[in-house]
């Protein structure tokens, strides 16, 4: 008997030892923290940067530019692994590479993609008050490489502001914020995060046992960094509002409930800064039937502040606006599914496909399988983002291209034509006065690459689909379990309607992760046309918004309004705005990129070594030749903002407005115009310039790569990352392309012509 009870003794002094073993790992006793990582401390030989300033000087005189700025390339939209979703990715379950600190995106940006300048995004909801620090040295320590009067790259401060609604009401976006100083005293004393979401995270935070569990099971190192990610992060709090910036604790977030707090918080703070909101017309997280006109009031924007725009990244374009919807929204508050239009399939519409497929296949009468789909439809549509979880055991494959816009460029995954660039530019808000100035939205044009592998302006090539861009080989069981796919199930030819107050399905489980797979692309790029390659000359670019965006290559783009009133022959850039009621005369100017070569110069080498070279870089750098691809065509925009509250938008926006050909010429192309019609109008009216260059295979250009049957129809996909495309680049041909910002012509009110002479 003493011998069993001796026995049991020390089973439960194991047992014990093993559940304080299991805690331990959960509390990341044994994780590493994500530090800011080592900057190289080398910056880009000078030869190469003063290469790269006479090959813009030599292109501008070629084509006719007088006297030209130069030209700089950035990416505003970066993550690395102090991100929730980017540590997540770096996990090996989901192929991922490791830690990626912000030290890596500042040896990214200078020995990988050649940039002239980059700003850093963590997600603010995740970055406590020591990541907060380290991402603070990071940045100064990239900069410090440098020489501040000329430097080969410069790198800004800033965060992501990440609100993600459940509805039309409550959802305002995604903001990055960019801090213009670096030095003490002018920065951020946090970063400031989306009340929701944070919330959402502290509700989600898993108990130390079940992440000990993880961390052993695991069998990797770094899952023991992920529970030491959620430790750090445990017992975080929103900091309350009676606690000043020098008495926030270590353990609380400073949060903002919409666009108005933020602003007001950027306010309080007297922070020079700039707030740019991008996945506007995301499908992914954007509640069906959100738009962004109520974002444009006195209180929802800022004007100071909120000056650009981001229309293409990593997750496509969000620049085309198209008249149809993912469901429509009647005024009693009740949500229809709308009918399919030309070149567009709604979610909604293509479940009742399936369900009425399903059920006519199992022999019921076609009379009761309609009366299923038309319940299949409404169910849908009431579902919104979780539509595909309304049908009982749907592949991704059976969703065929519903609800993608299918004749548009490159484009956000399930596209919302509600917070493209094309519907915002042309919103007017009238206030209580209708007869008063309307307030419109001013935005500049730009691009970035949203990529969270800390590796910033990975568009120079089309290679390393897991690196360079978020897709992912999602047909294996290890990805599905790391980014929650819903559990399978069996199909059913009856709907099933989908409530988020019961459901058990979390996080990723919710959403289309593996359609969206076929829609992440290598990302876009940010220009600016500056007086000089310092920080303060990028800055005054920016905030005169002459700036423009390209879809990832470094194409060269000018666009002036010729005949500005008053300016005794001086033309005006993309950007500027002026009262006119003159025929504008235009000019745009464009050259394409160079042609890249494989691998990486000498110099990234001898600055991240061998091994730091296949790490970082992935061994493919910004390498380019002599050798310029050739525009293709120019196409302009011309956008007429609307005159009262209630003007329909689809009649405002003119794309193309006008389209010119170009002969294939390594000088370029130019095309000048006028527009008789803005005088003869008597409105205001803006217009912007694409330059688009000749076709190139790109990762993922096709979306879902469907196959039609003889009336156009698409009837079979061909997903990226599906079983049949594990480890493929899965490139289509693709127009790459850079958009200008646009100039702004305002019509005087008729007051103002008796005034003039």
């Amino acid at each position: 008997m003493k011998t069993l009870v001796k026995i049991a003794a020390v089973l439960v002094l194991l047992l014990m030892a093993g559940l304080a073993l299991v805690y331990a790992a959960g509390e990341g006793v044994f994780g590493n923290p994500e530090d800011k990582g080592e900057v190289a401390s080398v910056a880009r030989p000078a030869a190469q940067v003063v290469a790269s300033v006479e090959a813009v000087e030599a292109a501008a005189s070629a084509i006719g530019v007088a006297a030209p700025k130069q030209v700089l390339f950035g990416d505003f939209h970066v993550h690395t692994t102090f991100s929730f979703d980017a540590f997540m990715m770096s996990l090996p379950v989901a192929g991922g590479e490791g830690a990626h600190p912000p030290a890596d995106a500042c040896d990214f940006a200078r020995f990988c993609s050649a940039l002239d300048f980059w700003s850093i995004n963590d997600h603010a909801e995740y970055v406590p008050e020591a990541a907060w620090q380290d991402t603070v040295e990071s940045i100064r320590q990239c900069n410090a490489v440098a020489d501040p009067a000329n430097p080969d790259s410069v790198a800004f401060l800033g965060w992501e502001w990440t609100n993600v609604g459940t509805t039309p009401e409550n959802h305002y976006g995604h903001k990055n914020v960019v801090l213009a100083h670096i030095e003490e005293g002018k920065i951020a004393p946090r970063p400031v995060a989306a009340a929701n979401v944070f919330r959402a995270f502290r509700q989600a935070q898993i108990n130390p046992f079940g992440l000990g569990y993880v961390a052993f099971a695991g069998g990797h190192p770094r899952y023991h960094d992920l529970a030491r990610f959620f430790s750090d992060r445990r017992g975080l709090r929103e900091c309350d509002a009676s606690e000043g910036p020098d008495d926030y604790p270590d353990d609380c977030i400073v949060t903002a409930e919409t666009p108005e707090d933020l602003f007001a918080q950027l306010d309080a703070w007297n922070l020079d800064a700039i707030v740019i909101p991008h996945g506007t017309a995301w499908g992914m997280y954007t509640p069906a039937g959100a738009t962004w006109k109520k974002q444009l009031t006195p209180a929802m924007h800022d004007p100071k502040r909120q000056t650009l725009f981001e229309i293409y990244s990593g997750h496509g374009n969000s620049e085309q606006y198209r008249p149809w919807r993912a469901v429509d929204l009647r005024d009693d508050g009740a949500v229809t599914c709308p009918p399919v239009r030309e070149n567009y399939l709604p979610t909604c519409q293509r479940a009742g496909q399936i369900i009425e497929e399903r059920c006519l296949a199992e022999g019921t009468s076609a009379n009761e399988c309609a009366k299923r789909a038309t319940a299949a439809r409404r169910i849908a549509a009431e579902a919104g983002l979780q539509a595909h979880l309304t049908v009982p055991g749907s592949e991704p494959e059976d969703w065929l291209n519903a609800g993608q816009c299918q004749d548009c460029f490159e484009p956000a995954f399930n596209l919302r034509p509600g917070g493209t660039a094309q519907y915002v530019m042309a919103l007017s808000y009238f206030g209580d006065t209708p007869e008063a100035d309307p307030m419109r939205f001013r935005f500049g044009f730009m691009s970035s690459s949203d990529n969270h592998f800390a590796r910033p302006g990975t568009g120079y090539k089309e290679v390393i689909r897991a690196g360079f861009t978020e897709s992912r080989d999602w047909g294996g069981p290890a990805v599905i379990a790391a980014f929650g796919a819903a559990p399978a199930e069996e199909k059913s030819a009856h709907p099933r309607p989908f409530d988020r107050e019961t459901t058990d399905l979390v996080a990723f489980q919710l959403f289309e992760m593996e359609r969206q797979a076929s829609y992440f692309l290598t990302g876009g790029l940010i220009a600016v046309h500056a007086n000089g390659r310092n920080r303060g000359a990028i800055w005054n670019a920016l905030g005169r918004r002459e700036v423009y965006g390209t879809s990832g290559l470094r194409t060269m783009l000018w666009f002036d309004l010729l005949n500005p009133p008053g300016s005794r022959g001086k033309s005006l850039p993309m950007g500027s705005e002026i009262e006119s009621r003159e025929t504008p005369v235009f000019q745009v100017r464009a050259v394409g990129s160079f042609a890249q070569q494989p691998g990486c110069p000498d110099f990234a080498e001898r600055a991240l070594g061998a091994e730091g070279l296949s790490r970082i870089c992935k061994d493919e750098c910004y390498h380019p030749s002599d050798t310029r691809r050739p525009i293709t065509r120019i196409e302009v925009v011309k956008i007429t903002p609307q005159a009262t509250a209630d003007e329909p938008i689809e009649g405002l926006i003119q794309d193309p407005w006008r389209s010119f050909d170009c002969e294939p010429s390594p000088e370029g192309c130019v095309a000048t115009f006028s527009d008789p019609d803005y005088e003869a109008g008597g409105r205001s009216a803006l217009y912007y310039a694409r330059a688009i260059e000749a076709p190139r295979p790109a990762i993922n250009a096709g979306g879902v790569r469907c196959t039609d049957d003889a009336a156009g129809d698409c009837v079979s996909v061909d997903l990226c990352g599906g079983p049949g495309t594990h480890g493929s680049e899965c490139l289509t041909a693709s127009e790459p392309r850079a958009w200008s910002s646009p100039i702004f012509l305002d019509f005087p009110a008729p007051s103002a012509f008796a005034a003039t002479p």
